[in-house]
């Protein structure tokens, strides 16, 4: 058994050299919250052994970040500073490498305005899509991983005591990312190819479309023409391999932005803008959400929706058995790095180019002619269970069972 120490540095390295894959003289661009400044030390140590010219810290305070909401003026979330756009751009353009550590309070904006949530939202959205646009399309190298913090340790454990709660929570991420291996890096290589041979098959099959069932879910999503599915590590635009998500148990692909139809319903709560949404149902026609309800966070999920004309539609569809390991734990972690890797999900908002042959160097433009869809925002939902049922659909109609009651049928 390795001391928590030990693990803290496992899981730093794996950071730097699968999930952003430093290479020597590039810079590291780390953003996380303050109560993760040991962790991130680690990391940027990590990063500088590996080679890297400078770490550059982009720090976060939840304390901070809701007092701005409480205190500060309306036309305070209409605007995005320019500066930090500009900042992020030109750091992708140097070939920076960008690390996220999610660690904030799933319920930190509870309570805000809505209007104040979308309008922030829609203005980093705005001001953000050219950098996102660079990490969407791989340009650069990319990770997200997690990191607890106390208020996020609390909703995962409430049963715990408050002493306990931290520790167990690293523990789960600890399983999750396969830091308690024996030797993590060759664990995910051999994950890498296990998503590998899915990718492999679905790619060689280009289904025409998928067809969903499951209680409360009929739902048909054509795929576009020459798509390709992708799971696990990908390369940047220099051929450098990365993780851009830690966990990932998925492979996914781009749907045909106007060939979903149908009505969809949840299955965990989605962490978003600081609440959640839970037990929420949308309906589709020529790809567009026509109608729409949720028991918890209507408000959110509308703002969600209307944030433009692309968070109308959908921009993933990503497949994960039910007998994943973060499934099989039975937690619900109410963060959807790790819930979306429980379950079949789904995105509102933009494609990601990378998902159709020669999408890399796509325009917005010629995104939408392939069928793709643009958007200021991209979020992932849970519509997964063991209950679930999925037929691939061929080009001339045939029906082929690619899931059975939650899990891979071929």
């Amino acid at each position: 058994m390795h001391s928590f120490d030990t693990m803290l540095d496992r899981y730093a390295s794996l950071a730097v050299k699968v999930g952003v894959n430093v290479q020597p003289g590039q810079t590291l661009v780390i953003t996380a919250s303050l109560v993760s400044a040991d962790f991130v030390r680690k990391i940027a140590r990590q990063a500088y052994e590996a080679g890297a010219k400078d770490v550059h810290i982009e720090w976060r305070d939840d304390e901070l970040t809701r007092m701005k909401y409480d205190l500060a003026p309306d036309e305070a979330f209409a605007e995005y500073p320019r500066w930090k756009a500009n900042s992020m751009e030109a750091l992708a353009e140097e070939g920076a490498a960008f690390l996220t550590i999610l660690d904030s309070d799933p319920h930190l904006l509870k309570g805000v305005h809505p209007e104040r949530l979308a309008a922030a939202k829609k203005s980093a959205g705005k001001a953000l899509y050219k950098f996102r646009s660079y990490t969407m399309s791989n340009q650069v190298s990319w990770s997200v991983i997690a990191a607890p913090s106390p208020a996020w340790a609390a909703m995962v454990f409430p049963d715990l005591p408050a002493e306990e709660r931290i520790p167990a929570l690293w523990q789960a991420i600890f399983r999750a990312t396969r830091i308690d291996r024996d030797d993590p890096i060759q664990a995910w290589r051999e994950h890498q190819e296990q998503l590998n041979q899915k990718v492999e098959y679905l790619n060689q099959k280009q289904y025409h479309a998928l067809h969903y069932q499951a209680p409360g879910t009929d739902l048909t999503i054509q795929l576009p023409e020459r798509h390709i599915w992708i799971g696990g590590g990908e390369q940047n635009a220099q051929g450098v391999p990365f993780m851009a998500n830690m966990p990932t148990e998925e492979v996914f692909t781009a749907p045909l932005k106007t060939g979903v139809s149908g009505v969809v319903r949840s299955t965990k709560p989605l962490s978003y803008n600081g609440n959640l949404i839970d037990n929420f149902s949308l309906t589709f026609q020529e790809g567009r959400i026509v109608d729409f309800s949720a028991e918890t966070g209507y408000e959110v999920l509308k703002q969600l929706i209307e944030m433009d004309e692309g968070s109308h539609y959908l921009g993933e569809v990503a497949l994960v058995p039910h007998e994943s390991p973060i499934s099989q734990s039975q937690m619900i972690f109410f963060q959807t790095l790790f819930d979306e890797n429980a379950s079949n999900h789904l995105a509102i908002g933009n494609a990601y180019p990378v998902c159709v042959e020669g999408g890399a160097s796509l325009t917005q433009e010629e995104m939408e002619k392939r069928g793709l869809n643009t958007s200021l925002t991209h979020v992932d939902f849970m519509i997964g269970s063991g209950e679930m049922n999925i037929d691939g659909i061929t080009a001339d109609g045939t029906r082929e069972p690619l899931f059975r009651n939650g899990n891979w049928a071929v």
